[in-house]
């Protein structure tokens, strides 16, 4: 898709800004021809209900693209490519009910709700929404130009689905941290860390359709970026569980402890201090979102082992209790 990557950082565009009669006719003209690169078409007696909605963001040198939209067909053809050519590396994350892709070299393919599927921008296809939902998706077009390591097989790739049952969650928990960075604000090393994952994402994906050996230097860079991403998902997915270790993590994650520590060297943060501040983050917000719960309750339900460790911790991560937090937490917090 021929996503420009100049303009502002965030841009958010829907079809309740044009006439209901206009909708579809803007939406292929302007939107989908002149700022992705596609031929949109849809039948005319379905025109006057069409409704569509995106928003683009610029992270770490890529376009993070959020797209809903009534049910129509898209064709990326070769006077498309001609006329907005891309030259990138597309990481699409298909949501709601799914879709087809269909009329390209390779075989047609369905991506369910949730899956992955890769392409380079610059190869034709033929897409549809499977089910009456329309489209929902999340598209990351990262230019080939940004990507260490060029290989001209990086624009032989045309749409497939992201299959290897190994790369696929260390895929989707950095396309998960890049999401989540996408909202906070946290200047030059959050740029930084954008950054990162954007080129651990571009390189999976390489892995994963055999231009980047695993084994290389490049290959192992983001397969060390994607497995601390998903090392602090599992994390935050644990936090209430007693038997939280290194161990544990390591095991779902299918590395040593040894490994998973090594991982956590380069982080900011070691293990245990990343399950701490995940446990008083969450703290946090049960304090803010339910007022009335008991302390000794939230500190359980975070995986404090005591009320007395818990207020501990807190009071040398914030300098007050717990309770001194929750007072003051409407005003600011």
């Amino acid at each position: 898709m021929g996503i420009p990557l100049k303009g502002a950082a965030v841009y958010r565009w829907c079809t309740d800004e044009v006439e209901p009669h206009d909708r579809f006719d803007y939406w292929r003209e302007v939107r989908a021809k002149g700022l992705f690169g596609v031929t949109a078409e849809l039948e005319r007696e379905r025109r006057a209900d069409f409704y569509g909605e995106f928003s683009l963001r610029q992270l770490g040198g890529a376009g993070l693209v959020e797209l809903k939209a009534s049910a129509y067909t898209v064709e990326r053809s070769a006077s498309d490519i001609a006329y907005a050519p891309g030259d990138a590396i597309c990481v699409y994350q298909q949501l709601g009910s799914g879709g087809w892709f269909g009329g390209m070299r390779a075989s047609d393919f369905s991506i369910a709700n949730g899956s992955f599927a890769t392409s380079h921008t610059d190869l034709p296809y033929r897409t549809v929404p499977l089910g009456a939902g329309g489209f929902h998706l999340r598209i990351l077009k990262i230019p080939v130009s940004s990507i260490p390591g060029q290989d001209k097989r990086m624009r032989e790739l045309a749409p497939r689905t992201f299959d290897d049952p190994g790369l696929a969650p260390l895929l989707g928990a950095c396309f998960a941290d890049l999401g989540e960075a996408a909202g906070s604000d946290e200047g030059a090393a959050g740029n930084a860390s954008q950054a990162s994952l954007v080129e651990a994402l571009a390189h999976l994906a390489l892995i994963e359709r055999g231009v980047l050996r695993p084994g290389s230097r490049r290959g192992q860079a983001a397969l060390r970026t994607a497995r601390l991403s998903q090392a602090r998902r599992l994390i935050a997915r644990h936090l209430q569980d007693p038997n939280l270790a290194p161990n544990m993590v390591a095991d779902l994650l299918g590395v040593s402890v040894r490994h998973l520590h090594v991982l956590f060297e380069t982080a900011e943060k070691s293990f245990s201090q990343s399950v701490t501040d995940e446990r008083l983050k969450q703290s946090r917000r049960l304090m803010r979102e339910a007022p009335d719960r008991l302390i000794a309750d939230i500190a359980t339900s975070c995986g404090f082992e005591s009320l007395a460790t818990y207020y501990r911790v807190f009071n040398a991560a914030y300098g007050m209790a717990p309770g001194d937090f929750r007072a003051q937490a409407p005003e600011g917090h």
